[in-house]
């Protein structure tokens, strides 16, 4: 028969909590034997039943196992105070250090603005003077670089205006009529011109008299 899981809570019935507790205290005090002959270790157990009765196992002596395990701890304490001790020391150290490193870069923004001079020798004043030097150099060639890539956008974008006004103009030239003085005469043209010519010759005399035919 296939026993059922027990569930890890305090069993209410006062009679199988007592049952379950001399059967488990019986099998971990045999475990205990057990591990103590098997693989020679210093083994000491105490437990105490709900109504405060005290059962025990030592392999050697309670009394010693307890003396053993407190100086155990005692000597961990000590260990994990003294690397405590140290890392706080080397913390210390290593923040005096940064709060020494902030102090020299902010004197040294300040001297690179021009001020706190006053302490400076001439050595400094002429290194601050390269490091002056060569920042203007590389801010210099940045410039310059970028110069060059917005005048070669500039030329790529006059290309391709140029490109366009010479389309616009090809096709504003290719929608305008033909000029009357380039189209050839026709044959109409030609016999207006005649009659014109023969008119002109009939007509003689003053504006007024032009509808009476006068030969002189």
């Amino acid at each position: 028969m296939v026993r059922g899981k027990t569930q890890m809570k305090r069993i209410e019935n006062d009679s199988s909590r007592q049952v379950t507790f001399s059967k488990r205290r019986n099998g971990l005090l045999k475990k205990a034997f057990e591990l103590s002959v098997l693989c020679d270790a210093e083994v000491a157990l105490i437990i105490f039943s709900p109504t405060g009765k005290l059962y025990e196992f030592a392999s050697s002596s309670t009394s010693r196992t307890i003396d053993r395990y407190q100086k155990h701890m005692k000597e961990l304490r000590g260990v994990k105070s003294k690397v405590s001790d140290r890392n706080m020391l080397q913390f210390k150290e290593d923040a005096n250090e940064l709060e020494k490193k902030l102090k020299s870069l902010e004197l040294s923004k300040r001297r690179l603005l021009g001020d706190s001079l006053e302490s400076c020798s001439i050595d400094e004043l002429q290194d601050l003077e390269k490091q002056l030097d060569k920042s203007l150099s590389t801010i210099r060639a940045k410039k310059n670089a970028l110069f060059k890539v917005q005048i070669d956008k500039l030329y790529e974008e006059e290309k391709l205006l140029l490109k366009e006004n010479a389309r616009l103009k090809e096709k504003l030239q290719n929608s305008l009529p033909v000029p009357l003085s380039v189209r050839q005469p026709t044959d109409d043209d030609q016999r207006n011109n005649v009659q014109d010519d023969v008119e002109t010759e009939l007509f003689i005399g003053l504006p007024e008299s032009r509808n009476s035919r006068c030969l002189p």
